[in-house]
């Protein structure tokens, strides 16, 4: 069986603050040409979509230079908020993690529920969502997962104190961000969740789905 895992993309939905904003406008449509074309105007990081380790990086791997390998395979979810979701504004601890330390195994992928998928396409799911702490940015950097998936815009409001450790050279942890529809998912499925092959981008959109044994 498979899970969608990715927000649709449409005219109006809120982009992360500073970012273009996504627009479809026809290029070319059926009744006139015959045939339906679409110009498409969006941000790198819009939507369901991973970040590259040049994100934050200046010397980073771009979108075209990252191994295949950490987009498909077995994955783990962590729900953090069963039946429910956390709080806004909740700092996302060292302590939050910790004490799920067996999901964090080296080569892992790792996927965090949080609830807070529910206000996508809201100006507060950029604004008021859960927020990974440095400290916790760091710990999670040195167990050694490969992807960290979730379905929050971004890991933490403090930008370069989150991605910096999870991107850095010789960790460059795959970010997931903005997946939805995680409440539907057991704790062990098989992840595939391959980035658009942007050349020298630094983020791409990702159609990413859940295998899920029946």
């Amino acid at each position: 069986m498979l899970i969608d895992l990715s927000h649709s993309l449409e005219n109006g939905v809120p982009s992360f603050p500073g970012d273009p904003d996504y627009e479809s406008v026809p290029h070319a449509t059926h009744d006139k040409d015959r045939l339906n074309v679409t110009r498409l105007s969006m941000g790198s990081h819009q939507g369901t979509h991973l970040d590259a380790p040049y994100h934050f990086y200046a010397d980073g791997k771009k979108i075209d230079e990252m191994s295949l390998e950490p987009f498909f395979g077995p994955a783990r979810l962590l729900d953090l908020a069963p039946d429910g979701e956390i709080p806004a504004n909740t700092e996302l601890g060292v302590d939050t993690f910790s004490v799920h330390e067996e999901c964090f195994q080296p080569e892992a992928r790792v996927i965090l529920r949080t609830g807070w998928e529910t206000k996508f396409g809201t100006k507060a799911f950029f604004t008021d969502f859960p927020s990974i702490t440095p400290a916790a940015a760091e710990w999670i950097a040195q167990t050694g997962i490969k992807l960290l998936g979730m379905d929050l815009p971004t890991p933490g409001k403090d930008a370069w104190g989150t991605h910096l450790p999870l991107l850095k050279p010789g960790v460059e942890i795959v970010i997931v961000e903005a997946l939805c529809n995680l409440h539907l998912l057991p704790e062990n499925f098989t992840l595939v969740a391959f980035p658009i092959k942007l050349k020298g981008m630094d983020g791409a959109p990702i159609r990413a789905v859940a295998m899920i044994d029946e």
